[in-house]
């Protein structure tokens, strides 16, 4: 199959209307759009509330919506530029503000602004500061999308991580396996990349973002296919988000789907509450609900998945929401608080751990590690 062709200006989309068009334009002049002819061909034009459309073409809420850009606090995690260290094992290597894929919901927002740096093309202080602290024994590159690096540039980076020995996994995050599976059954120099630094010691996760169903194609499928004989170890993680797959079976087909296809299916996500995305925000209540409903269509291995938020002070599992309280407790701690019980009311309309009455007694805002982080926690969409 011929690699797709990747359109980023929107009146190319043919498949939507000149007046569509117009109307979108002033989304896609402050905030980036990228998306293929492969991955448009998934979405069924006739249905304007297609779940596939959702997720790539732009949406109205993004210009009117308000709130925070970096609603996890990710500048207070900096310890080295373009390297986060929020929990004691793990790093977050920020290694490119370019997505193989746009989508509208992203939680990284920010990246996709002019005046926000976060991703370096010098990655060496995020090294140096790896080999300088032992205990971190695995890397996220992240971004953006680490597998729209040219794979050249990858091996660079890979290379310089095996060489510390206490880092035993390398995550790659990416959107590729299903945006565009070809670029990965198609490059044997990536194959032969994940073949050689992914070993019985230290293994290589590639974190996939698989959203809906629909997105796991026969590409797809022969894109998992190629990592898995590579070595690689797939796993999924994905937000609940309205309009897109707020149903339980859609969520149930999900999970039964990456099991079939050999992908772990890792975490269902709480949407953060970031500028522009409350087109896709539903009730804590709503996502556990339909993500218990989900697990009750599944196998016990689709039940592996665990609902979570991606809080300020870590990740906080949803164990249940009953009779108007949520039992939840920290599954990661930036404060090592793991495994932390809490009971908290639930109101009908909390949408975000920060919703919950009584949540400040549990955690409190940490202060920025570099000055050098540009904050953009106050802005507004108008100010773009």
């Amino acid at each position: 199959m011929a690699r797709p062709k990747y359109i980023t200006d929107i009146g190319k989309v043919t498949q939507l209307s000149q007046l569509e068009m117009e109307e979108l334009r002033p989304i896609t002049d402050k905030f980036v759009f990228r998306v293929n002819d492969y991955y448009l061909n998934l979405i069924d034009w006739d249905d304007p509330h297609d779940p596939i459309r959702k997720l790539v073409i732009p949406n109205k809420g993004e210009l009117s919506e308000y709130g925070r850009w970096d609603a996890s606090d990710e500048d207070t995690n900096y310890a080295a530029p373009g390297c986060q260290h929020k929990y004691r094992t793990t790093a977050l290597l920020i290694v490119s503000e370019v997505c193989g894929s746009y989508c509208r919901y992203c939680f990284r927002k920010r990246l996709f602004r002019n005046d926000v740096k976060e991703a370096l093309a010098d990655v060496t202080p995020g090294i140096e500061y790896i080999k300088e602290h032992p205990e971190i024994n695995n890397v996220l590159l992240t971004g953006g999308d680490s597998l729209i690096l040219a794979t050249s540039k990858l091996r660079i980076i890979l290379e310089q991580l095996r060489q510390i020995d206490h880092v035993k996994i390398i995550r790659l995050g990416s959107k590729i396996p299903v945006f565009n599976p070809m670029r990965i059954y198609e490059d044997p120099e990536l194959l032969e990349l994940i073949k050689e630094f992914s070993t019985v010691d230290q293994r290589i996760y590639v974190m996939a973002h698989i959203n809906h169903p629909r997105e796991i194609t026969p590409e797809a499928k022969k894109g998992f296919q190629a990592m898995h004989e590579a070595g690689a170890i797939v796993v999924n993680q994905t937000p609940i988000l309205r309009g897109i797959n707020d149903d339980s079976k859609v969520l149930g087909e999900l999970l039964d789907q990456l099991s079939w296809a050999g992908v772990t299916p890792y975490y269902f996500f709480i949407n953060r509450p970031v500028a522009g995305n409350s087109e896709f925000v539903i009730p804590l209540e709503r996502a556990y609900t339909l993500v218990e409903e989900a697990k009750a269509r599944t196998s016990g291995l689709g039940k592996r998945v665990r609902l979570s938020m991606s809080h300020t002070s870590g990740k906080i599992e949803i164990l249940a929401i009953e009779n108007g309280q949520a039992f939840l407790k920290y599954h990661q701690s930036r404060d090592d608080e793991y495994g932390k019980f809490m009971i908290l009311d639930c109101p009908k309309d909390a949408a975000w751990f920060d919703d919950l009455p009584g949540n400040e007694a549990y955690w409190k805002r940490p202060e920025k590690k570099l000055a050098e982080v540009v904050s953009v926690n106050e802005l507004s969409p108008s100010s773009v």
